[in-house]
């Protein structure tokens, strides 16, 4: 499938189909909501486990990691169980997909994830402006994260001629990225944000950021004693792993050559299925097997979880046949691909934005 120019009106299929499109994802999502339960909570508190102890042995591997078989052993444990707390646990419970069950030990308002940047700051700018305005040019600031050019629609800048390198060096260091990025200086110096809010934002960035770098690289490198230097380049290792893991997925749910972008225009007077379509054709699935999804967060359905972010992620496997079923009746794009492929289209779309002609 190739890439397609930014939308500025409906096309006939969106204007036909919108109304009876966006009332049969409805009545998905309703009967999703209708069946959640103590399967549900059963396999979220399951990771959450899983999660724990893969860290757990990590951790006490890492301790004694002079031995070369246990430094092996504890990095890829602690690699698994950040992936997993970033993406299975973290990213969806902040979305609020379990905050159903009533428990605050697994809720949107009471979690903080293994990251540099603060929930709340991230729920601002993801859940709200990323979900709300997916790939509408100038109000999506994760449409390339104000640093990349992924659209004809966005100004193209000297600078952009260096995205491809921006990317390779903002791969192992995501977090980090994010973490700035959530920060927006970008909103500052447009006066769209306070510099009021902006300076809680360093206060708030910064003093995460120090239980996080204490944590992984001063506490547990000193408990580990004699084994303290491999101990430090294992949870370096971890953290690069997850980094690059994470960019990798992020990237390819929002960034092949097929996924649309949109005009301000486009969005005015805009239905429930208006707003279905757009977040369909914004994103894109990556295909793969059980353990792969978990491990992405279920983000190999990213076009499923745009349409229902708040919906119990281990559910999506089920409700997507039934999603691409209805885009193909109603001739909608379903971008989808396995993951090198989608990976390679996404850098296809930085090179092409890169100059000026793309």
């Amino acid at each position: 499938m190739t890439a397609t120019a930014t939308a500025t009106a409906l096309a006939p299929a969106e204007a036909i189909f919108g109304e009876e499109f966006g009332k049969e994802l409805d009545r998905i999502r309703s009967e999703i909501v209708a069946a959640r339960g103590a399967e549900d909570a059963r396999y979220i508190r399951t990771v959450i486990a899983a999660q724990r102890g893969l860290e757990a042995g990590g951790r006490i591997a890492l301790a004694v990691s002079l031995f070369p078989p246990a430094w092996a052993a504890g990095t890829a444990m602690l690699s698994l169980a950040k992936i997993l707390e970033n993406m299975e646990l973290g990213h969806n419970i902040l979305h609020g997909q379990w905050d159903w069950m009533g428990d605050p030990a697994v809720h949107s308002t009471t979690w903080e994830w293994d990251f540099l940047t603060p929930a709340e700051a991230w729920k601002h700018t993801h859940n709200h402006l990323h979900h709300t305005y997916t790939n509408v040019v100038d109000l999506d600031r994760d449409l390339g994260y104000v640093v990349f050019r992924m659209s004809a629609e966005q100004a193209w800048r000297p600078r952009h001629l260096a995205q491809p390198f921006y990317n390779f060096l903002l791969a192992p260091l995501f977090e980090w990225g994010i973490a700035l990025y959530d920060l927006e200086p970008d909103a500052v110096a447009a006066g769209r944000k306070s510099w009021r809010s902006f300076v809680d934002g360093v206060s708030g960035f910064l003093a995460k950021a120090t239980r996080q770098l204490a944590k992984d690289y001063v506490i547990f490198p000193l408990l580990a004693g004699p084994s303290a230097l491999p101990c430090l380049l294992g949870n370096l290792t971890a953290n690069t792993v997850r980094n690059l893991w994470t960019h990798t997925i992020i990237f390819c749910g929002h960034f092949p050559g097929a996924v649309q972008t949109f005009s301000e225009e486009r969005i005015e007077g805009e239905t429930r299925g208006d707003w279905y379509l757009r977040q369909i054709q914004g994103s894109a699935n990556i295909e793969g097997g059980p353990l792969f999804h978990v491990l992405s967060g279920n983000l190999g359905h990213q076009i499923e979880h745009h349409a229902f972010p708040d919906l119990p992620s281990n559910r999506y496997a089920e409700i997507a046949p039934q999603v691409r079923e209805l885009c193909e009746k109603h001739h909608v794009p379903y971008v989808t691909g396995p993951l090198w492929r989608q990976y390679g289209s996404t850098w296809g779309r930085i090179l092409r934005y890169a100059v000026p002609t793309g």
